[in-house]
């Protein structure tokens, strides 16, 4: 039976604070604090009221209607005032916004205990509560928007007198609630990454809680806010919702709980059909054409279109999702999700990572409860139809190519591509793929990915370079992977079966070798591993000769490429930098890389309360990113030192100037394959058989000569040359 009350209609409009109010305050005491202009406002005169009545307006009392001194009461129409209502300056002037002209004024609206800014426009509101608008704020068209004593805006926090159960939270990563947090405004990914990870840390879980408890008052009656020139039009329901200045907002059934951030320089949208309850929605967000989201945050400058489904999710600045269904899922920036039929389910995704149509990620579960989960590295790409299982767990720019995965993988050696050859029943690996066959896909997608970072607040330092420090240690992890299986492959052969016992250190001496001096020979060999997939069938190593080789290629031109970033003036001045550089893990902290021991001290630094608060622990992400260069340098430097088994105290002159000129050639090969990977494509012949000919190709898809990425390509080549001859003339090395 629906619990519908009546009360005097006397009460409509008063009352507003359900609680006890602290003693001499009144139940406008917290409006008031979010609108300081009431010094600004006056009591009708005796003619406003007058004509107010004339133009069919009504009060339950009039002397709570309270004015500025630029008042027409000419343009309030047709309105039904409930409570004390403050209006603006109203003067003769229609507001123009896409084509959309209305005059200024309050309009065939019931309006109850609100504040208006000045020359504001409301248009057949059938009932507007407890909101503060604004100046020149467009409302047209709405069913209903109020607020209630107890909104929190989409952040999970309690107000007086509410119990734990209803409390809004996430539950990330994982089905069962396991990873749940409390969504806040201001949830940057590095915060949500920290909050689903160290569980078992119950202090440090304590304090992100904590965090969160003390950021928000818990005292009732805040109202809704609508900033400055926003337009909502033609929208149903808008309930407990406050939206930032400029935001645009028209067509949506229902928004409920929601925090919609939005500035003049990103200005966020809402458009037609859309449901969004709960949730947070960052600046310079778009949200069109029936999306549903529930238990949500979407970063800034993210977008949901085309029918779009995200539940209980985080999606990371500058990511798309359109059409399909995402739910139980922390997201890092930079994601594309595009297609209708994908599917993504209790998954952590680090960034940079596009699903292709089909694609079925954590769809099965495959344990005696829905608590699966699926870690996927930076560059995650999972083909056309490919099915995950729960538990996975990938490195950086794995691709995996189309076919059903039937057991859980564990692929541990970056820019893989991924196989699953049902003619000979077995999992195929190709290390280093991108490399060899698609570097421009990898490369263009570092570049774009900085170029569309639209992020206006850049807290975080987010790294889109692939040859970076924490891809560059799992290059180090496969080349170990590869030497131990090759000198297993060796070994298994008949002609080379020890005579002795021999450890596990002997065979990747042997591997190491057998790469090194005979890759040829390890060309011949059926290269198996263990551990990647949680099955009984052969798991297959390709061509891991030439990814072996590329792989200590690139980690040096890393070491060499951050040297010359790092413009030094003095071969001096870079030993200086460098005299404790080291390797070491590092970690994905929302796109944001860390050092190991920076995320170790981080925490202990939040368990002790040295960092109280989540904008302490943001000034602590920035503090962090201005010493990534440094860090960074220092990893680049002792990752090239140990590829070419020199130590610190033997790096001289002689081999940075050897080893710069080889960097040259390695970003003139990387040129090349950027070229010959695209050029391949202008070359098939099955691709010509759309066009034509050439000329109509060149029109529809661009030439290859008029390629921007391949151009800004060559201009960084010729750059990097000059960049080398000159540290080696002004080092004089």
């Amino acid at each position: 039976m629906n619990n519908i009350k009546k009360k005097p209609l006397s009460e409509l409009g008063y009352n507003f604070i359900e609680t006890p109010l602290p003693r001499g305050k009144d139940e406008y005491y917290l409006r008031n604090e979010q609108w300081s202009r009431q010094g600004e406002y006056r009591r009708l005169l005796a003619h406003e009221v007058e004509a107010l009545v004339r133009n069919d307006n009504s009060s339950d009392d009039w002397n709570n209607i309270f004015v500025s001194n630029e008042f027409n009461p000419q343009l309030v129409q047709h309105c039904h005032f409930f409570g004390m209502v403050r209006i603006g300056k109203l003067e003769p002037y229609y507001l123009e916004f896409h084509n959309l002209r209305l005059p200024v004024g309050l309009y065939n609206s019931t309006i109850c205990a609100c504040d208006f800014g000045d020359n504001v426009v409301v248009h057949n509101v059938n009932y507007l509560s407890h909101y503060i608008l604004g100046n020149e704020v467009i409302v047209a068209n709405v069913n209903e928007m109020a607020t209630t004593d107890y909104a929190k805006f989409g952040n999970g926090i309690l107000k007086e007198g509410e119990s734990e159960s209803g409390r809004i939270q996430l539950e990330l990563c994982n089905e069962n609630g396991g990873r749940s947090v409390m969504p806040f405004d201001g949830m940057l990914p590095g915060d949500a990454y920290l909050w689903t990870r160290y569980r078992d840390d119950l202090q440090l879980q304590q304090q992100f809680k904590a965090f969160t408890e003390k950021q928000f008052d818990k005292r009732r009656g805040y109202y809704g806010m609508v900033g400055d020139r926003c337009v909502i039009k033609n929208c149903k329901i808008i309930k407990d919702v406050t939206i930032g200045t400029d935001a645009y907002l028209k067509g949506a059934n229902k928004l409920k709980n929601l925090t919609i951030n939005s500035s003049s320089d990103a200005a966020s949208q809402i458009g037609e059909g859309c449901e969004l309850v709960n949730g947070i929605i960052g600046y310079g967000c778009r949200v069109f054409y029936g999306v549903k989201a529930v238990r949500f945050v979407m970063a800034s400058h993210s977008q949901l279109k085309y029918g779009a489904r995200l539940i209980n999710s985080y999606l990371g600045n500058n990511a798309t999702i359109s059409c399909c269904e995402v739910l139980n899922s922390l997201i890092f920036p930079a994601h594309e999700q595009h297609h209708n039929n994908s599917f993504l389910c209790a998954a952590l995704v680090m960034g940079q990572s596009n699903m292709a149509a089909g694609a079925t990620i954590g769809s099965n579960h495959n344990s005696r409860g829905a608590d699966g989960e699926i870690l996927a590295g930076r560059g995650f790409w999972p083909g056309l139809c490919v099915s995950l299982k729960h538990n996975s767990k990938f490195a950086s720019f794995t691709l995996i190519s189309k076919g059903n995965y039937m057991s859980e993988l564990h692929i541990n050696i970056p820019f893989c591509l991924v196989l699953n050859d049902e003619h000979d029943n077995r999992l195929k690996i190709m290390p280093g793929y991108w490399f060899m066959h698609n570097m421009y896909a990898i490369a263009r997608n570092s570049w774009k990915y900085v170029d569309r970072d639209k992020r206006t607040d850049k807290t975080q330092l987010i790294e889109y370079d692939f040859l970076a420090p924490d891809s560059v240690e799992e290059m180090f992890q496969g080349l170990a992977i590869m030497e131990a299986a090759v000198g297993k492959a060796w070994y298994a052969l008949p002609e080379n079966t020890p005579k002795k016992e021999i450890t596990e250190k002997d065979i990747r001496k042997k591997g190491k070798e057998l790469l090194l001096q005979q890759p040829e020979e390890v060309a011949r060999l059926t290269v198996l591993v263990r551990g990647m997939e949680n099955s009984s069938r052969e798991v297959q190593l390709l061509k891991v000769h030439k990814a072996y080789a590329l792989f200590r290629e690139l980690i040096v031109f890393y070491g060499m490429k951050n040297i010359i970033a790092a413009n030094k003036p003095s071969f001096l001045a870079l030993q200086a930098a460098i005299k404790t550089a080291k390797r070491g893990e590092w970690h994905n902290i929302g796109g944001q890389l860390m050092k190991a021991e920076t995320v170790n001290l981080l925490k202990q630094k939040i368990r002790k309360n040295k960092i109280a608060s989540w904008p302490q622990l943001h000034e602590q992400y920035i503090e962090i990113g201005k010493e990534y260069a440094t860090d960074k340098l220092q990893h680049a430097v002792a990752s090239m030192l140990e590829i070419k088994e020199v130590s610190l105290k033997n790096f001289t002159p002689a081999l940075l100037a050897e080893w710069l000129e080889d960097s040259t050639r390695t970003m003139e090969w990387m040129a090349h394959n950027i070229r010959h990977s695209r050029e391949k494509d202008y070359k098939n012949p099955f691709r010509q058989l759309a066009y034509e000919n050439a000329d109509e190709m060149n029109v529809v898809v661009g030439s290859l000569e008029d390629n921007a990425f391949i151009n800004e390509t060559l201009n960084e080549l010729g750059e990097y040359k000059n960049r080398v001859r000159k540290i080696i003339n002004e080092w004089e090395l």
